[in-house]
């Protein structure tokens, strides 16, 4: 599930309501997966920053992720851990607290490093594109 603005105001504060809300798209709609390639950055990102901080395990980052907008399911989630595995980014280990095994990642250094450069970039981008808005 991917992120659609509405023009919609929330409740709240003055400065609430000034925003645009950010409501979670149910559906498949193909106008809006158009953008799935943009935000599957951002969602590495997530990873990358939590991953970094501390181990974390696939139920929890979809959780995660959902405060944030993006509503994951396993399917989707776990590929991207794989793949950011395979690439070096993210480390894993088993661990069997119970009757079932949880895999649990951590950032390597590789991942460390390629989310500092991450940070940079957004930090620059977002610097530019604020400036340019006002």
């Amino acid at each position: 599930m991917w992120l659609r603005r509405t023009q919609e105001r929330p409740a709240g504060t003055a400065s609430q309501r000034t925003a645009e809300s950010v409501v979670p798209i149910t559906k498949f709609d193909k106008e809006d997966m158009k953008y799935k390639d943009l935000l599957t950055g951002f969602i590495r990102l997530h990873i990358l920053h939590h991953a970094a901080e501390h181990e974390i395990y696939g139920q929890w980052m979809i959780e995660e992720l959902a405060r944030h907008g993006y509503k994951l399911s396993p399917g989707t989630l776990y590929p991207l851990l794989h793949g950011m595995e395979r690439k070096g980014y993210l480390r894993s280990r088993k661990e069997h607290p119970g009757r079932t095994a949880r895999t649990l990642y951590r950032a390597t250094p590789l991942g460390k490093r390629g989310l500092a450069l991450a940070k940079s970039r957004v930090l620059e981008f977002t610097g530019e594109a604020i400036r340019k808005s006002r």
